[in-house]
């Protein structure tokens, strides 16, 4: 089944959200700002996108730039800096078995449900 890695603020999120929902497919909402993936969970998920963690952070978050822009970090800090802020974390994520993209954009998110 498709999760969807959502923060209902983010309008690109509530977009695939909303795209989701009219395709009729059955996915799972995760709210990770209520519900924070762990390591381990969020180690899985860079897996599946092919991401090194620094791909996956917003750094234009006023956190990141306030606490970590200035120092130098390894994959393990930046991952655990996205576990303890994960409003850090960039959105919205489309994961089914072993796939997973950032869908920022609609054409993104048509190509994820289309390979289905």
């Amino acid at each position: 089944m498709i999760q969807l890695y959502h923060n209902n603020r983010c309008g690109k999120s509530r977009e695939a959200l909303k795209m989701l929902e009219d395709s009729g497919m059955e996915f799972e909402i995760i709210r990770y700002l209520d519900n924070p993936p762990n390591i381990n969970q969020l180690r899985e998920v860079l897996k599946k996108l092919n991401y090194k963690p620094l791909e996956l952070v917003r750094q234009t978050e006023p956190i990141w730039i306030e606490k970590f822009k200035t120092i130098a970090l390894s994959d393990g800090e930046i991952i655990d800096a996205l576990v303890k802020y994960p409003s850090l974390i960039e959105r919205p994520i489309l994961i089914d078995k072993d796939n997973a993209i950032v869908a920022r954009t609609p054409e993104k998110v048509n190509e994820f449900i289309l390979g289905f």
